[in-house]
C-alpha cells in the first residue's frame, strides 16, 4: 500500500515538473473519451436499451406495402379483417398518430397536444399498467362509448399539475367533452417521439369506416407467447394473400413484421453504428497521440530511468511507476471527459429530441459512466504499456554514456512515424465523410424547391370540430383570418394548404385519365392530393403554365365536377406528349359528369426534400361541399408571404388569430427556412457530429505531428549541428525535415484513401457515394490535409534550421 502511495505521490510530482506535457495528455484523453462517451450514451439509449414496455421483444410493427412497393397502411375494413383472421397475435392494434388536439387545461388555457387515436386493444399490445385509472375496454371504439381519454404522464404533469383527482373528470378536446379514465406511467410513450400525448379511441366517419381503398391506419401487434416471429409472418402473409383474392383494393399488398425496437430506430441504426466507428477512430487517434507523447517523454527520462536502475530499481518497479503515472493521467482525462460528454449531450439535446424517436430519453447513466471509465483505463494502458516496457528495458550504461541521445534509435523514429501515418489516415476518412455530409446538407438546403423559402411564415391551424359543427369554416374562420392577416404591415399574401410542402409525407391515390389505355395491373399510378386556398399560389410564387388557376367565382360547390390544377410533374406522368392537359378528365367517379376536371397547370413545388417533385392535384377549399368542409379543413397550414424577415410578424399573427377565434390555440410559427432545417434535422446532426469528430481528429493529428517533429529536432540537435558545421545550409536542413514530414503525410493520406474505399459499406449507412465521382473531392481533402500537416511542422522545422552549430555542439 505504501509503495502504491509513493508511486502516486511521485506521479503527482512528475506532473508538476512537466505541466505542459500533463495538460496535453489529459486534454487529448478528455476530448477522445468525451466524444466517445457521448456517442456510447446515444447508442445505449436508442439501440441497446429495451423499449419501455412489457416483453418488448414480442412486439412487432406491421410494415405493409402496396403491389408497387410503396408503404401502404391498412384501411379500416382491411384492419378489421386482419384482426379477425390473424390468430398468431395476442393483440393487433391500429393507431393514427398524425393529428393534434386542442385541450382546455385548468391552468394553461387551451393548448395543442399530440393526439393518438387508437383501437380498443391498443394498450394490450404494450402490456403496461396505467399509473392511475384504467385503459380502453373492448368495444370502446364504438360511437357513444368512445368519448374517453387516457393521458400520457408528461401531458398530465405539464398541463394538469400531476393532479391525482383527474380521473372521471371532464375535459374538452377539440371542443368535445371527454372523460379522463387513466394516466400512463412515466416513460410510457407510443409513438416514442410523442412526449405530451393524449390517447383516445377511434372516432370515424363513414368514409373512413367503409372505404377499403382509404389506407391510413398504422398497425402494431404483440405475438402470442407460443408463436415465433417466422410463424406469425407466415400467418399474416396468408391473411394478406386471402384478402388480395377477395378484394381488388387489397391485391398485391404484402406485410413484413419488424421487431418494434428495430422499427423505431430503423433510420438511425445504421448512421449511429457508423458514428460509433467514427468515435472509435477518434479514440484510436487519441491513444496513438498519447502513446507518441509518452514515448517522447520516455526518451527525455532515459537518463533518470538509467540512474534508478543503476542504484537497484528492478524492471517491474519501473514499469509499475510508469503505469501509475499513466493511470493518474487516465483518471484525470476520464473525469474531464465525462464532464465534456455531459456538456455535449446538453448541447445536442434539441437535435436528439427532434432527430431520434428516443432522443428525449438520452442521458448519462451508471452503465455508460462505467464503460467510459473502463475505456479510459484500457486506452491509457494501450497507450502506455509499450513506452513503459521500453523505458524499463533501456541499458543504463548505454543511456548514461549517450548523453541524452539514446532515444534517437531508428526503431523508435519509425514507430512514432507509424503513429503519425495512422493518425493522418483515420483523420482523412473522417474528413471525407464529414465533407460529404456537409455538402449533402447544403445541397438539400439550396435545392430548387419551386419556391423561395426566405420570406414565408407558416403555422398549423386546428379548429374545434365541436365548435364549428354545422358552421362554414371558410366564412366563419378562414376568410376573416385572411382579412385580418392582410392588415399586418409587410404581409404580401396569405393562404392555407392541407399538407405543407417539404414535409416528406402526403396523401395520394391511384388515378386514371379518361380516354387513356388502362394501366398494367401491377403498376400503381399515384398522384398527391392537396386542399388549398387561392392565396396559396401567391404565397409560394407558383406560376401558371397553362389554363387558369382555381377561382372561388368559377369553381363552386354546386358544380357537378370538381376542378383541379395539376403540376408539370403530373402532366409528364399522366398526359401523353401531344395532348393538351387542360380540360382532361380524371375518371374518379361513377358518373361521367362527376369526373374531376383539370383547369390549369402550374409549376412544380417539391413535396419531399429528398425526392424529385411528385405528380400533384390541388383542389380549392371553396369548391368543397358545405357538409364536407369541417372534415376537410379542421386541420390546415396557414402560409404567409412577407416583405423582410417573416419571423417579425409572429406577435401580430398571434393577435390576429386570437381576435378571430380565441379558442383556437396558437401553435409556434416557423419560417419555411426553419421548416427545411427541421426536416433535415437528422442530416444536420450527422454532419455536425462528424464535423466535430473530423476537426478533433485533425487537431489531434496535427498536435501529434508537431510533437514528433519538435521532439526529433530536440533529440537531433547535435546531428543538425554537425551537418551545418560541415556545410549544410539552413534551407537544406529545413527541406530535409519537411521532406520527412511530407513522406509521412503522403503515406497517411494514401492509407486513408484506401481505408475510405474499403469502408464504403460502413460509410454508405450514413451517405451514399460513388468513388469515381467523388475522386476530385477526396484528392482535394487529401491535399488540404497535407498542407495543414506541413504548416504544423513548419514551426519546429524552422527552429531546427535556425540552430547555431557551435552552440549545439557545445551543449552536447
Amino acid at each position: 500500500m505504501n509503495t502504491m502511495l509513493n508511486d502516486l505521490r511521485f506521479a503527482l510530482r512528475q506532473m508538476r515538473r512537466a505541466p505542459g506535457f500533463a495538460f496535453t495528455v489529459v486534454l487529448t484523453l478528455a476530448l477522445s473519451l468525451g466524444v466517445a462517451t457521448a456517442v456510447f450514451c446515444v447508442i445505449d439509449n436508442v439501440i441497446l436499451r429495451p423499449l419501455p414496455y412489457a416483453h418488448p421483444e414480442r412486439i412487432v410493427a406491421v410494415d405493409a406495402t402496396s403491389r408497387s412497393g410503396y408503404t401502404q397502411p391498412a384501411s379500416w375494413p382491411s384492419y378489421k379483417d386482419e384482426r379477425d383472421q390473424a390468430h398468431a397475435f395476442a393483440a393487433l392494434a391500429g393507431f393514427f398518430p398524425y393529428t393534434k388536439v386542442s385541450v382546455e387545461t385548468p391552468s394553461n388555457g387551451t393548448v395543442l397536444l399530440d393526439s393518438v387515436r387508437a383501437t380498443d386493444n391498443f394498450f394490450q399490445v404494450f402490456a403496461v399498467q396505467p399509473l392511475l385509472g384504467r385503459t380502453f375496454l373492448p368495444g370502446e371504439e364504438q360511437e357513444g362509448r368512445n368519448d374517453i381519454a387516457v393521458f400520457g404522464y408528461d401531458a398530465w404533469q405539464s398541463f394538469f399539475g400531476g393532479d391525482a383527482d383527474v380521473l372521471n373528470k371532464a375535459v374538452k378536446l377539440d371542443g368535445r367533452t371527454y372523460t379522463i379514465i387513466g394516466v400512463m406511467p412515466a416513460g410510457f410513450r407510443f409513438p416514442l417521439n410523442m412526449r405530451n400525448a393524449i390517447y383516445t379511441p377511434m372516432h370515424l366517419d363513414k368514409s373512413w369506416m367503409n372505404g377499403r381503398g382509404n389506407h391510413w391506419l398504422q398497425t402494431v401487434a404483440r405475438l402470442r407467447d407460443d408463436v415465433t416471429m417466422s410463424q406469425a409472418q407466415a400467418a399474416l402473409s396468408h391473411v394478406f394473400s386471402d384478402l388480395g383474392k377477395a378484394y381488388e383494393t387489397d391485391q398485391g399488398r404484402t406485410a413484413h413484421l419488424v421487431p418494434l425496437a428495430q422499427s423505431v430506430s430503423a433510420r438511425a441504426r445504421g448512421p449511429l453504428w457508423t458514428l460509433l466507428g467514427a468515435v472509435l477512430a477518434v479514440l484510436a487517434i487519441g491513444c496513438v497521440n498519447v502513446a507518441g507523447l509518452l514515448l517522447g517523454r520516455g526518451v527525455n527520462r532515459e537518463r533518470e530511468m538509467a540512474m534508478r536502475t543503476a542504484i537497484g530499481a528492478g524492471r517491474s518497479r519501473l514499469v509499475r511507476q510508469m503505469l501509475t503515472e499513466a493511470m493518474l493521467l487516465a483518471a484525470l482525462g476520464a473525469a474531464v471527459g465525462i464532464i465534456l460528454a455531459w456538456s455535449m449531450l446538453r448541447l445536442m439535446r434539441a437535435f436528439l429530441i427532434h432527430a431520434l424517436a428516443r432522443g428525449a430519453d438520452i442521458h448519462l447513466n451508471w452503465q455508460v459512466l462505467g464503460a467510459a471509465i473502463a475505456v479510459a483505463v484500457l486506452a491509457s494502458l494501450a497507450a502506455s504499456v509499450y513506452p513503459a516496457l521500453r523505458m524499463a528495458s533501456v541499458d543504463p550504461n548505454r543511456a548514461l554514456k549517450a548523453g541524452g541521445s539514446a532515444g534517437t534509435a531508428r526503431g523508435q523514429h519509425c514507430l512514432r512515424a507509424g503513429f503519425v501515418v495512422a493518425q493522418v489516415a483515420l483523420t482523412l476518412v473522417l474528413l471525407v465523410v464529414s465533407g460529404m455530409l456537409i455538402r449533402m446538407v447544403a445541397r438539400y438546403r439550396h435545392a430548387d424547391l419551386g419556391f423561395d423559402p426566405s420570406h414565408i411564415l407558416t403555422t398549423d391551424i386546428n379548429l374545434s370540430p365541436e365548435r364549428y359543427q354545422g358552421r362554414d369554416p371558410i366564412a366563419d374562420f378562414y376568410q376573416p383570418l385572411f382579412n385580418r392577416v392582410r392588415q399586418i404591415p409587410g404581409v404580401r399574401s396569405v393562404g392555407v394548404i392541407s399538407i405543407l410542402p417539404i414535409q416528406n409525407w402526403g396523401s395520394n391515390s391511384d388515378i386514371h385519365i379518361a380516354g387513356q389505355p388502362p394501366y398494367p395491373p401491377e403498376q400503381e399510378m399515384l398522384a398527391e392530393g392537396r386542399m388549398v386556398s387561392t392565396g396559396y399560389f401567391d404565397v409560394f410564387g407558383i406560376t401558371l403554365r397553362r389554363g387558369r388557376l382555381l377561382s372561388p367565382g368559377l369553381d363552386l360547390p354546386a358544380n357537378p365536377s370538381s376542378p383541379v390544377v395539376v403540376n408539370e410533374a403530373f402532366v409528364r406522368k399522366f398526359i401523353p406528349g401531344k395532348l393538351d392537359p387542360v380540360d382532361q378528365r380524371i375518371d374518379d367517379a361513377d358518373k361521367q359528369e362527376n369526373w374531376t376536371r383539370i383547369v390549369g397547370v402550374t409549376g412544380n413545388v417539391r413535396q419531399d426534400i429528398y425526392e424529385p417533385t411528385l405528380a400533384e392535384r390541388d383542389w380549392l377549399i371553396d369548391a368543397v361541399p358545405m357538409n364536407q368542409r369541417l372534415d376537410q379543413m379542421a386541420a390546415m397550414s396557414l402560409v404567409i408571404s412577407v416583405d423582410g424577415n417573416p419571423a417579425l410578424i409572429t406577435p401580430a399573427l398571434r393577435s390576429a388569430l386570437h381576435e378571430v377565434d380565441p379558442t383556437v390555440p396558437f401553435k409556434t410559427a416557423y419560417t419555411m427556412n426553419e421548416v427545411i432545417a427541421e426536416t433535415l434535422v437528422f442530416e444536420r446532426m450527422e454532419s455536425w457530429l462528424f464535423g466535430i469528430f473530423a476537426a478533433l481528429a485533425l487537431a489531434l493529428a496535427l498536435v501529434g505531428l508537431y510533437g514528433l517533429i519538435s521532439h526529433e529536432v530536440e533529440q537531433s540537435t547535435r546531428d543538425i549541428g554537425v551537418r551545418m558545421a560541415v556545410g549544410a545550409t539552413r534551407s537544406h536542413i529545413l527541406g530535409m525535415i519537411l521532406a520527412r514530414v511530407a513522406w509521412m503525410l503522403g503515406a497517411g493520406t494514401l492509407t486513408g484513401l484506401v481505408l475510405t474505399l474499403f469502408a464504403r459499406k460502413l460509410i454508405g449507412m450514413v451517405i451514399h457515394f460513388e468513388a469515381q465521382k467523388e475522386a476530385g473531392s477526396f484528392l482535394l481533402l487529401a491535399l488540404l490535409l497535407v498542407v495543414a500537416g506541413l504548416l504544423a511542422a513548419l514551426i519546429p522545422a524552422t527552429r531546427a534550421a535556425s540552430i547555431e552549430p557551435m552552440q549545439a555542439l557545445r551543449n552536447e
